[in-house]
């Protein structure tokens, strides 16, 4: 008599998993890094003739636990020759890779900025004293190069065909550990950091440490699609957010750099914040969606070219815009002198707007001073009272909060010393204008509002009561 080892129902199990669950697989890693590893570098930096940096050189947390290894480390390579008979390796302190046989690399530039000396380390061991061609801080991307031919070099990807959800693999030198392999997978894309506005980041999960800035993100092709560059940590190790520079952005860097030392990147002349629902629905678009102009530069290509406060940008050069901080990386890619095709969205329609790009200046943000003014004995139904504007002659028209109760208007964040320019899409000319203009504010809907305060303009969405 047979007798069940294994309950009948247990059977039925595979019967049930999807026929694509079981066929999903787990990434081979090992070809791609063999084919890719000569041309991964180690990149160690020196200032003032010193080779060897300091254990405050690398950005180790105190209470990290290789901390006391490394300090260790680097108190002997700095020791007197006597106690060293053998020159010490130097530690690396950052990643990179060659892009050319005959000696160009890329690395972050924050890897070699202020540097006096920059040794880079093959897999090999080959070591090559590199020269700085160039570096660009606002992508945070430089091209290096070496005397050498016929080197190993890796093949370029192309961003725009990444999906969140898709395996990568990181090859650098974390915390000195050469030719570290780590994989994730692609978490975002497009992301927006306050140190990065021309750089539409690559977000992975893919374990990303000091020491590895610079290093190439690779896909499962063995294509390098982006530039390790930052982490978001409150440790300053791994925590689970990595960001890459995409690739085709740092090789339009690197071929500027080549060509003439230095990046030429788009500028248009605008200063934008996100649509939020409130101001999507303030202005009648259907949903929130594209760049909000609140500024126009002076003298800017934007200015020259009819751009307003209150324009929603919603297309650029035939790329849809749904967020804010895709623009700036789409504006900076253009070379100055291009004219660019524009979708706005302005007083309830649709229009295109034709700009001649220009050069993004040294310093393009503007300037607005603001005064204290005297108070007002009286405040509107807004909860403000206002005055003409005591300030330069940038601004020309709008009134000044001089005081702020509780209403409609704190709710919406605006603060004594704002300069209310804008109220409901209308460009408020007099204190007497404003408070006609507030008198005739619809309830129980959001209406717009755009402030001038500290150098900048935004708008607000307000809603006032029955």
């Amino acid at each position: 008599m047979v007798k069940w080892l294994i309950p009948p129902v247990a059977l039925l199990l595979p019967l049930l998993v999807p026929t694509g669950a079981m066929a999903v697989s787990q990434p081979d890693f090992v070809e791609l890094i063999e084919n890719n590893r000569e041309a991964v570098v180690s990149i160690s930096t020196s200032r003032d003739g010193s080779r060897s940096p300091r254990a405050g050189d690398l950005p180790i947390p105190e209470d990290s636990p290789f901390y006391d290894y490394f300090r260790r480390f680097f108190d002997e390579q700095q020791a007197p020759p006597r106690q060293q008979p053998r020159r010490a390796r130097p530690a690396s302190i950052g990643s990179g890779f060659i892009i050319s046989p005959d000696g160009f690399l890329l690395t972050n530039a924050h890897v070699v900025e202020g540097s006096d000396q920059v040794i880079v380390m093959l897999s090999d061991r080959r070591e090559y004293s590199a020269e700085i061609i160039g570096t660009d801080p606002r992508t945070d991307v430089a091209l290096l190069k070496v005397d050498a031919s016929d080197l190993p070099f890796v093949s370029i990807g192309d961003p725009s065909e990444l999906r969140v959800g898709q395996w990568v693999l990181a090859i650098g030198s974390p915390f000195g550990f050469n030719y570290t392999a780590t994989q994730g997978i692609v978490s975002g894309l497009g992301r927006s950091l306050p140190s990065g506005n021309y750089v539409p980041y690559i977000q992975t999960d893919a374990a990303v440490n000091p020491g590895n800035s610079g290093g190439p993100l690779f896909n499962l092709q063995g294509e390098v699609i982006g530039i390790n560059s930052q982490i978001y940590s409150r440790t300053g190790g791994y925590q689970g957010l990595s960001f890459a520079i995409p690739i085709d952005v740092a090789m339009d860097v690197a071929e500027q750099l080549r060509e003439t030392g230095r990046v030429a990147r788009g500028w248009l002349g605008v200063l934008i914040q996100e649509v939020t629902a409130e101001l999507a629905s303030s202005f009648g678009l259907e949903r929130p969606r594209g760049a909000l102009v609140s500024q126009v530069m002076s003298d800017s290509p934007a200015a020259k070219a009819g751009f307003q406060a209150g324009d929603i940008i919603l297309e650029f050069n035939g790329e849809p815009i749904v967020r804010s901080s895709e623009l700036p990386p789409v504006v900076g890619l253009v070379r100055p002198g291009h004219v660019a095709q524009v979708t706005v969205f302005r007083e309830g329609e649709t229009q295109q707007i034709e700009v001649t790009i220009e050069e993004l200046p040294e310093d393009s943000d503007p300037v607005i001073r603001t005064r204290e003014p005297p108070s007002q004995p009286q405040h509107n139904r807004l909860g403000i009272t206002v005055s003409a504007p005591e300030t330069d002659d940038e601004v020309r028209s709008g009134v000044q909060v001089t005081r702020v109760v509780a209403g409609p208007a704190a709710d919406a964040g605006i603060q004594q010393g704002d300069i209310i320019v804008r109220l409901n899409n209308q460009v408020v000319e007099t204190v007497e204008h404003f408070e006609e203009l507030v008198s005739e504010l619809p309830s129980e809907r959001p209406i717009s509002v755009l402030i001038q305060r500290d150098g900048g303009s935004v708008f607000l969405a307000m809603t006032l009561d029955d």
